[in-house]
């Protein structure tokens, strides 16, 4: 099916708009028009059916759900919830405001709060689309990889002493009544929605997200078709080759004055791997674009003392770093015949 698209490409530009696809013009039109097409029909489908899903979540039960179990099952939650849901690092604040001031420990919060901005169904979709499932399945890893891991370090080093006054006595009483609180307390089961309130909630929120990302994907697109058209062949292999070690650190600096979402960058990914830049060093930029950019520290400062705030941004930049040479480095076997 989604052939159709490459053939409306193939029709738009060459037919219609009588472009020679032996140019450099050419090239990046025809990978505009296709990437853009089944990005946003594939959006439009799949975030539909996802949100039906996820229309009888009840964060209540997630939180006292999350509270019930050990904590290494806690990271696992909180880096897979922050997975399926639709936050940018922004609008994942509010949220782990919530998460504080229910007491959950702030590595949960933190798994959570890494993971949300890297994956999201958005993402994995687009992934799919355009790069595979064995990418896709490995940037999910990575991106999980990157909360818990980053969700432990906090917690083993009591990072919640760090927080602004205000949260952090939001979250010692709230920890504190959890405490005393007695393990067979069950929470309220919330009312279940029928299928035409499920209906509504999928479509409303259809709307939000498309209205919200639509200009993401037509950036991200047309960044990654200027880099597919008009970038020399081979020039990210020659000089960020995986060879050079210094290239990893090298991509994770250079995305961090930048800022998109999974969204944009997806495509501007695709395009620096088939232009021969390494899948690890592609990783460890697109990440430190997504979840360690500067609005993001400017947004957590509110709830955050500087110490923890430096304390997070050396453990994602550290993480960024070992995924892309452990990437770089298990790369012919991981995508062989990618």
């Amino acid at each position: 099916m989604l052939d159709y698209f490459s053939d409306l490409a193939t029709w738009l530009t060459y037919d219609i708009l009588g472009l020679d696809p032996a140019t450099k013009a050419g090239t990046s039109i025809h990978f505009f028009i296709e990437d853009t097409t089944k990005i946003l029909f594939l959006l439009v489908v799949m975030i539909y059916i996802i949100a039906l899903a996820r229309a009888t979540l009840d964060l209540e039960r997630v939180r006292a759900y999350i509270q019930s179990k050990n904590r290494l099952a806690g990271y696992v939650f909180g880096s897979g919830f922050g997975a399926i849901t639709p936050f940018c690092s922004c609008s994942s604040i509010p949220l782990f405001l919530g998460f504080t001031s229910a007491g959950i420990p702030l590595g949960i919060t933190m798994a959570f709060l890494f993971t949300s901005p890297i994956i999201n169904e958005v993402a994995v979709i687009m992934l799919w689309s355009l790069l595979g499932w064995k990418f896709t399945l490995a940037y999910v890893v990575v991106g999980m990889t990157v909360g818990i891991v980053g969700g432990m370090i906090l917690d083993s080093l009591r990072g919640e002493r760090w927080l602004k006054d205000f949260a952090a006595k939001a979250y010692q009483k709230a920890a504190k009544a959890a405490h005393e609180q007695p393990d067979n307390t069950e929470v309220p089961e919330s009312r279940k929605m029928t299928f035409a309130e499920r209906h509504q909630f999928a479509k409303t929120e259809l709307g939000e997200i498309v209205g919200r990302i639509w200009k993401w994907v037509l950036i991200g697109v047309g960044l990654g078709a200027a880099l597919h058209g008009f970038v020399p062949e081979g020039w990210f292999a020659d000089n960020l080759g995986s060879g050079q070690w210094w290239s990893v650190p090298a991509a994770v600096f250079a995305g961090l004055p930048l800022y998109s979402n999974a969204t944009g960058v997806i495509p501007v990914m695709e395009s620096l791997i088939v232009k021969g830049l390494p899948v690890g060093t592609t990783l460890a930029f697109c990440m430190s674009t997504v979840a360690a950019s500067f609005p993001e520290f400017i947004m957590l400062k509110q709830v955050m003392t500087f110490r923890l705030l430096a304390l997070i941004f050396a453990i994602l930049l550290a993480n960024f770093m070992v995924v892309g040479w452990v990437i770089n480095a298990i790369e012919p076997w991981l995508f062989a015949g990618f």
